[in-house]
């Protein structure tokens, strides 16, 4: 059984406003990156267990957390960014969530990825120590810049860590930003470590603002959805479905869109699982 799972964050900042299209929506899961406009890291203690009373009354489970680990250049300080990943694990755990989203470091604009691949190993390496050591798993995404942008890097780093608490995540518009074709090319090559599906979809052509790859719901863009769901399910796929609209303005939590856009990018692939004969929950 698929499980849909979401950033709800990106429908509302308020907590009980992403609660309530949640469960208008059935989805019993969600990627909780933030509420009341604070990131899910510096929420206070306090408020941790606000969040995780209202999700635990309406029967909201943690898909992951959806946390910026690994989302700074890969030449600024680290020790506090390690010290901010450790407790990226102590707030998994507070919640019962096994996974922990995060990335591999952004690269200087220009220079080549490969004259950084060993602080990047090193740096990823601390943060798969911490994982092992608290019984969780750090969910990779091949986010735009960073070193695992390309499915050959994010091989390189899965390979490189060879520990089952560092995972990947198959998100298909930051491949189509990326230059890569979801599942031609980057599919065949990590689908034996991807443990978790980001729903964006994104199109070649067309731009915008900022020049990057316009975000279009689920089966829309070039994202190559259709295949990709067919892919997933012929290899016994059962994880985790998260919607990632990114459907209107951005800012650090994502893409803004508000509930009737986030409907929009349920709707989206809810109906290409329905084409597929896909249960889900």
């Amino acid at each position: 059984m698929w499980k849909l799972s979401g950033f709800a964050d990106e429908a509302s900042s308020d907590l009980d406003e992403q609660i309530a299209l949640l469960n208008k929506l059935g989805i019993k899961h969600i990627e909780f990156r933030s509420a009341w406009g604070i990131k899910v890291l510096d929420l206070t203690q306090e408020q941790l267990e606000e969040a995780k009373a209202k999700l635990d009354a309406a029967g909201i489970k943690l898909s992951s957390v959806g946390s910026d680990i690994g989302k700074i250049f890969i030449n600024e300080p680290f020790e506090d960014h390690l010290k901010r990943a450790a407790h990226a694990v102590e707030v998994a755990k507070f919640f019962g969530c096994d996974y922990i989203r995060m990335f591999s470091f952004f690269i200087p604009q220009g220079e080549d990825p490969a004259q950084y691949r060993g602080e990047v190993m090193d740096r990823s390496r601390a943060f798969v120590r911490l994982a092992e050591a608290g019984g969780v798993t750090m969910l990779h995404e091949n986010e735009k810049d960073i070193y695992g942008d390309i499915p050959e890097r994010v091989v390189d780093l899965i390979t490189e860590m060879d520990s089952p608490h560092y995972r990947g995540i198959f998100d298909p518009a930051n491949y189509v930003q990326c230059g890569a074709k979801p599942v031609d090319e980057a599919y065949p090559l990590v689908k034996d470590f991807t443990h978790y599906l980001h729903v964006k979809d994104a199109s070649a052509t067309e731009f915008d603002a900022n020049g990057h790859s316009k975000v279009v719901p689920a089966g829309h863009g070039d994202g190559q959805f259709p295949e990709l769901i067919a892919a997933l399910k012929a290899d016994g796929y059962e994880g985790f479905l998260s919607i990632e609209p990114h459907l209107g303005d951005f800012n650090a939590f994502g893409g803004l869109c508000g509930p009737d856009l986030w409907t929009d990018a349920y709707n989206a692939i809810t109906k290409i699982l329905s084409d597929q004969d896909i249960a889900w929950q």
